[in-house]
């Protein structure tokens, strides 16, 4: 097996910057889970309240994104660096992000571990991800149109239901256990949505935008991460990171997930501090050596060239 090369972060940093790089927050994991939340909140009483195609739009593709949002803050638990206190930390990330979206922290923890470690080797189990590009613009066309029209919900949520025995390449959790939180927790969001007049919406947004918006967003994701990067076990060069503006911020790359570089480099970096582990980097000039990516748009053309 070819683990990739570890960066010893005393090479770079001094012991002060490094105890300010990992320093964990006891609120601000938090409050990205309360952000993500309110988001979500306040996109479905947008449509509740003025309800027309565009406000209806807005909310679906604001809610898949936090969707997507709640799956990057169960990722920041699974490296253990959501909250400081370790069983906050499994019960955030748990409960209030993986159960939402039908994953299972647990189950995806070692699973993505082994990703760290391999990444982007034969050995890597993301590497069915990645292993697809370049491809066409046909191509790409075809899978967002599968995204957009539910066709990819299907295949990774309900076939398997349907079919026993089937799986699909997912950290969705299959177990009987993450099916049981899956089912409470969403029980849990429709009595939320009953109960404020809004039952129709949990419908009409938060289930179609997670069928729709919230497979395109984490594929886009999927893409820019390690899509068309290098294979060799070089940390630098094994992982991508996409300059994000404020709109794709709010409807692609939520909590800090563009900057997936310079996370792959040094994993024990809360999200929050990532912009500066990146200055940090920049001001060594070590970003020359990364995959940067000016935006998804362009990620998009890198991977789709023809």
């Amino acid at each position: 097996m070819a683990a990739i090369q570890q960066v010893r972060p005393f090479s770079l940093f001094s012991d002060e910057q490094w105890a300010a790089l990992t320093r964990r927050s006891g609120w601000r994991g938090l409050l990205l889970v309360a952000h993500a939340w309110a988001l979500i909140a306040a996109a479905s009483a947008l449509v509740a309240i003025w309800p027309n195609p565009l406000t209806w739009l807005i909310a679906v593709m604001v809610v898949g994104t936090r969707q997507l949002g709640l799956a990057i803050l169960m990722h920041e638990a699974a490296h253990g660096t959501l909250h400081p206190n370790t069983a906050v930390n499994a019960f955030l990330g748990e409960y209030l992000c993986a159960a939402p979206v039908g994953a299972d922290l647990a189950r995806y923890r070692p699973y993505h571990l082994k990703h760290h470690r391999f990444t982007q080797q034969d050995e890597d189990p993301d590497l069915v991800l990645s292993a697809p590009f370049p491809t066409t613009r046909a191509s790409l066309k075809r899978k967002i149109i599968r995204d957009l029209t539910g066709q990819t919900f299907y295949k990774q949520r309900i076939a398997p239901l349907l079919h026993a025995g089937a799986t699909t390449h997912s950290f969705v959790g299959d177990t009987g256990r993450a099916q049981r939180r899956f089912l409470a927790a969403t029980a849990a969001i429709f009595a939320i949505y009953w109960a404020c007049g809004a039952w129709f919406w949990f419908f009409g947004v938060w289930v179609v935008a997670y069928a729709t918006w919230y497979p395109l967003v984490t594929r886009i994701r999927n893409i820019a991460e390690h899509a068309c990067t290098s294979r060799a076990p070089d940390p630098f060069t094994v992982a991508r990171t996409t300059k994000a503006n404020w709109l794709e911020r709010l409807l692609i790359a939520p909590y800090y997930v563009h900057y997936h570089a310079e996370h792959h480099l040094f994993i024990a970096v809360p999200c929050y501090r990532l912009p500066l582990l990146h200055r940090s980097l920049a001001d060594r000039g070590l970003t020359q050596q990364m995959n940067l990516a000016t935006s998804y748009v362009a990620v998009l053309r890198n991977v789709a060239p023809q």
